[in-house]
């Protein structure tokens, strides 16, 4: 199999990790890259990982590297062609992701100014919470064109979204197409009217009231994790989900996948990060993919766009 190119992932948390392993099993680079701050946490995780190449037959290798709070150790990621971002704090029961917006945002602010630095020419997919946020003040901070850093937080929704629906129906998730739009968190739009189970909709297959449980479970997916946990968050479908979407970018497929992106005349909005569909490639967003709406869920869209909108334009200043 022929492997290519140099994918980082900046912090090592449970996310980080797992993100980093996913892709390294994917056999798909010549090298992942995964960074922290704690000392020496990477470099440990690293060589655990390489050790298990034999066991899992991938041949692609892992480095770690901890880095400083001036950038030192990041000219490991130099020529990486896709870096995901995931350092930040995750919440704690009762916090909502706005939550841990100052704190985030300093972090950000650092990872952002060395990818810049270090990988000019990479594709940004931020993971860190508040996403919609952190999305816009990563291309704040990079500098990079718009189409070069995107957020995960659709594909998560929709494979959250998608499970619940299978779970309820007693179908393998195989079986199920669902969609989540607008943003990461309470102004979430799950677009019912395209959702389905082996081609029928999934409105003829559960009342109007399930149908509305269902959305508001996906709403709140990330919450309920966290407060089973206690102390800790999410971490095993959305590394899943931002691995996907940096193998889409690696490969220059073209999936169209539901992710955070810029929206210029879409749906008749501009200026704002925004989960929508898009079509994948080695440049990042190739382009926004419109998909039919109701009315309603325009309407709950341009909702979510007004309120993200408002966030993003108060970012830069954090």
């Amino acid at each position: 199999m022929a492997r290519s190119g140099k994918v980082t992932v900046v912090g090592a948390g449970f996310y980080g990790s797992t993100t980093a392993l996913r892709l390294a099993e994917y056999d798909i680079f010549e090298t992942v890259v995964l960074t922290d701050v704690v000392d020496g946490k990477a470099e440990g995780l690293a060589l655990d990982m390489n050790q298990s190449r034999w066991v899992e037959g991938f041949e692609t290798t892992i480095v770690g590297q901890t880095t400083g709070p001036s950038g030192e150790g990041y000219e490991v990621i130099a020529d990486s062609s896709i870096v995901v971002i995931t350092a930040g704090l995750p919440r704690k029961p009762g916090m909502s992701r706005m939550d841990l917006i100052e704190t985030n945002a300093a972090i950000m602010r650092q990872v952002a100014e060395n990818v810049a630095r270090y990988a000019p020419d990479c594709v940004v997919i931020n993971v860190a919470n508040p996403l919609d946020e952190m999305t816009a003040l990563a291309h704040i901070v990079t500098g990079f064109p718009h189409q070069r850093v995107l957020g995960q937080a659709g594909m998560l929704d929709t494979a959250r979204f998608t499970h619940f629906v299978a779970e309820e129906l007693g179908v393998p998730v195989g079986s199920v197409t669902t969609l989540t739009l607008g943003s990461h968190g309470d102004t979430m739009v799950p677009v019912a009217s395209v959702c389905s189970v082996d081609g029928k909709p999934l409105t003829d297959l559960v009342s109007a009231e399930k149908v509305d449980e269902l959305v508001e479970r996906t709403r709140n997916g990330g919450a309920e994790i966290v407060g089973l946990l206690k102390t800790g968050s999410a971490y095993y479908a959305p590394s899943a989900a931002a691995a996907r979407m940096a193998r889409a970018v690696h490969e220059d497929s073209g999936a169209v996948m539901p992710v955070c992106a810029w929206v210029d005349g879409e749906y008749g909005l501009s200026g704002a990060y925004l989960g929508v569909e898009a079509e994948l490639g080695k440049e990042g967003v190739r382009k926004v993919v419109e998909t039919p709406l109701t009315d309603s869920e325009k309407a709950l869209l341009v909702e979510a766009y007004e309120a993200v909108k408002a966030k993003q334009a108060d970012v830069k200043d954090l």
